[in-house]
């Protein structure tokens, strides 16, 4: 071989050796980032481009920066939480799992959540991710699987509104006195997007506001928002739950339950009265007694009253809505302005839907749409097609899989939820799910709402309740409740037992033990026991 054709040759193989480092490192570069955007409490009624409900209608341009994710990406219809509960939630969405087999049921009185165990970010990491979460976290042990961390601690780990006391890589306590929560985090998020990562790894961040939760307090910007305005009532709003009784047993009503501190009135004369009285002075929401105009000035009861407090509910609910919609349009800029935005994977999703009147309601819990429910919208450019809408049935425990898959990475079998990455780029889909699993077990704070557990398919839904704390212990109640959700979407008419549904109903008892096995659910007797212990558990803890 002559010299020359030797050193062709070296060069060739050196030359090939580069392209396939070349093309490795592509492949890395071309692995998106993601941003998972996680509010608390947000109804989809709550958002303009699902279009549904009479706010929406309303206000039809009520979240621009959401809805601008909507226009550019996909919006699932049918996602849903498997506990409606803040906590719970989390962790099922970290985890891929149900509360029953990642061991976090409830926010009080059950528990830290075990951070040991597996976590999508943490599989991401292995994956050479840089993972991030700010905001509010709730989970009672501090964020593992996580390079940089930033997460609200006090008022029991909801966090404040207002002079929010945050934990910072797990070990340093500061409190932020500068700004509302929600733009708080967009602070902390920007630092890290733009000053603290390694810009060479792909990453991974979890943008977690507070709002709009209990007690709806808005940024100052946002207050006078909606302020000559009435706001709509839904149909549901005078519900008398006739036929379901566990519906009628709540403490969620905002007739009775909605008080004057979650309403903003206050004493005329607070350093007059002892912590203990100020605290009962703003407990107080059943008393037709009571005055609740502010300076004091009308007495209101009845229907009047319920009217006056929906107003002055939904108007702080909304105005907490719209500081996340901006502070979820300051990321969407950040993305844009620094060429992020076409190699990122943005979600925007809730920890479960939330009652804004239906039923007469606030709060969640319920296995009814309005908090089963959660909004799910994902934007991938060049990957999921522009406005596009989904009626799959998914749950939250498939955000761990899904983004693993876009991460490249491999699911482990243990996590039971299901990609939906098929169904964000529009590919056919076989053998999908055709019903999803729900239980609920809190009980009985907050709101007094009976442990339950149901299966809902496209048409029906059917739901157990289970525990009846008035029958002797370890009784089961099975108080059954059937809706048909095509002809009575507000779900109004209990169906269970009626003369015609006996086919349908023992379809769905057959499905709903199939998935209990499935997904390695006790047996009724067994939740029973446990939920006995619980309670005996609640009711030694003290309340905080």
């Amino acid at each position: 071989m002559k010299i020359s054709d030797h050193f062709l040759l070296l060069s060739l193989i050196f030359l090939g050796s580069c392209s396939k480092i070349t093309s490795k490192q592509e492949t890395t570069q071309e692995r998106p980032n993601i941003i998972y955007i996680f509010s608390d409490d947000h109804s989809t009624k709550a958002i303009s481009a699902y279009q549904n409900g009479v706010l929406a209608k309303q206000f039809p341009d009520l979240t621009p920066n959401i809805d601008r994710l909507a226009k550019e990406g996909m919006i699932m219809n049918n996602t849903f939480c498997t506990n409606a509960i803040c906590g719970p939630s989390r962790a099922a969405i970290l985890t891929g799992k149900f509360s029953h087999v990642n061991g976090f049921y409830k926010n009080e009185s059950g528990g830290d959540f075990d951070g040991s165990q597996q976590t999508f970010p943490k599989l991401l990491q292995k994956e050479g991710y840089q993972t991030a979460v700010v905001g509010k976290w709730h989970l009672g042990t501090a964020p593992t699987g996580f390079d940089y961390s930033k997460v609200m601690i006090n008022h029991g780990g909801q966090g404040t509104y207002f002079n929010t006391v945050f934990l910072e890589n797990g070990t340093d306590t500061l409190k932020e006195e500068r700004f509302h929560s929600s733009r708080q985090v967009w602070e902390d998020a920007h630092a890290w997007l733009d000053q603290k990562r390694d810009k060479k790894k792909p990453f991974m961040l979890m943008y977690q506001f507070k709002a709009p939760h209990r007690p709806w307090e808005p940024d100052p910007e946002f207050a006078d928002l909606f302020k000559d305005i009435e706001i709509a009532e839904p149909a549901t709003f005078n519900d008398t739950y006739e036929g379901r009784l566990a519906a009628a047993d709540t403490w969620q009503t905002i007739e009775r339950n909605l008080n004057r501190q979650d309403l903003k009135v206050h004493p005329e004369n607070p350093e007059n009265l002892t912590k203990a009285e100020l605290k009962k002075w703003y407990s107080e929401g059943n008393n037709n007694d009571v005055v609740w105009a502010p300076n004091n000035e009308v007495k209101m009861e009845g229907q009047q009253l319920k009217k006056w407090k929906y107003q002055r509910y939904i108007k702080d609910y909304l105005r907490c809505v719209k500081g996340v919609d901006h502070y979820i349009g300051e990321l969407l800029k950040y993305l844009d302005d620094n060429g992020l935005a076409e190699n990122t994977i943005v979600i925007y999703s809730s920890d479960q839907g939330f009652y804004l009147g239906e039923h007469g309601w606030f709060d969640k819990r319920m296995m009814y749409e309005e908090s089963l429910r959660m909004p799910f919208i994902v934007r991938y450019p060049n990957h999921i097609q522009p406005g596009s809408v989904s009626q799959k049935l998914s749950m939250n425990i498939d955000v761990a899989p899904t983004l693993l898959a876009y991460a490249g990475a491999e699911i482990p079998k243990d996590i039971q939820g299901k990609s939906i990455k098929p169904i964000l780029e529009g590919e056919p889909v076989n053998d999908w799910r055709d019903a999803v699993y729900y239980h609920y077990y809190e009980f009985p704070w907050w709101h007094h709402v009976q442990p339950h557990y149901g299966v809902r398919t496209e048409k029906y839904k059917l739901i157990n309740f289970y525990y009846n704390p008035e029958k002797k212990k370890g009784e089961l109640q099975n108080n059954w409740e059937l809706f048909d959700l095509e002809k009575d979407p507000n779900e109004l008419t209990n169906l269970y037992g009626k003369e015609g549904y006996e086919e349908i109903t023992a379809q769905l008892k057959e499905r709903l033990t199939a998935l209990q096995k499935e997904y390695n659910e006790d047996t009724p007797e067994e939740m029973m026991r446990k939920t006995d212990v619980r309670i005996k558990r609640v009711y030694e803890t003290p309340t905080k």
